[in-house]
């Protein structure tokens, strides 16, 4: 029976991908930034409730636009968790591009991909977001570079944290925290780390018990004075403090 309702729920995502894939392909040339982004954070709320995902938002985001927010990364599911909180573009690996039905998805709404192994291709997207900064966006980067288990958070990459100094716009900690909805315990189930496949990582959070994620925000912080490395270590303090 579980199994049933895991592959009822992968039809019901799938889908989903596909209706969202056609609206940005068909329909956001017809509308507003506003409404693009309603549609967007719509799109990523229901997606979290096919796959019966609670998500708590433990603090309000003191949000001001533009600014830069920096996120652990656990899961293929924290890009839309935080969509469904707040209307924002990505920084991602080039590698999501190639994903399926999810990369084409990423492109269409404007996520900046980088190669991770490249530190001309680093710069060249630091200078992309501080323009995309000073034009008024909101940008959200996941700094560690790679997905962990949600138990400790990875050392930072400083790198693209430059941005908010180059634009002097405010920097936003925030914390991802996946759980059992009924015993509140942390939950493995969504993590997709080391040799796990895209695909092992969707099933394994469809087959889990329901699923709660915990998002905290830290209140916003300048980068007036600091430099991108001080900067990302007092970023990761904060996130540490808010797991």
């Amino acid at each position: 029976m579980n199994t049933l309702h895991a592959c009822l729920k992968m039809i019901r995502i799938a889908a989903h991908m596909f209706r969202g894939l056609a609206t940005v392909t068909f329909v956001f040339s017809k509308l507003s930034q506003t409404q693009k982004e309603q549609r967007i954070q719509s799109w990523a709320r229901s997606l979290l409730s096919y796959s019966a995902i609670q998500c708590e938002l433990i603090d309000q985001p003191t949000l001001t636009t533009p600014s830069l927010l920096a996120a652990n990364h656990v899961s293929w599911l924290d890009v839309y968790v935080i969509l469904a909180i707040c209307p924002c573009r990505f920084v991602a690996k080039s590698e999501v591009r190639q994903w399926p039905l999810i990369g084409s998805l990423a492109a269409s709404i404007g996520t900046l991909f980088v190669v991770r192994q490249s530190p001309r291709d680093a710069v060249r997207v630091v200078h992309k977001m501080t323009e995309h900064l000073r034009q008024g966006d909101t940008l959200a980067i996941f700094p560690e570079g790679t997905t962990s288990n949600g138990l400790q958070v990875l050392p930072f990459h400083a790198n693209l944290f430059q941005a908010a100094i180059s634009a002097d716009v405010p920097v936003q900690a925030v914390a991802l925290q996946y759980q059992d909805a009924t015993t509140q315990r942390t939950s493995l189930a969504p993590c997709y780390i080391d040799d796990d496949t895209l695909l092992g990582a969707i099933w394994r959070t469809l087959t889990a018990p329901p699923l709660r994620v915990k998002v905290s925000f830290a209140p916003s912080t300048s980068a007036l004075g600091r430099d991108r490395r001080r900067l990302a270590s007092d970023v990761r303090e904060s996130i540490v403090k808010l797991l």
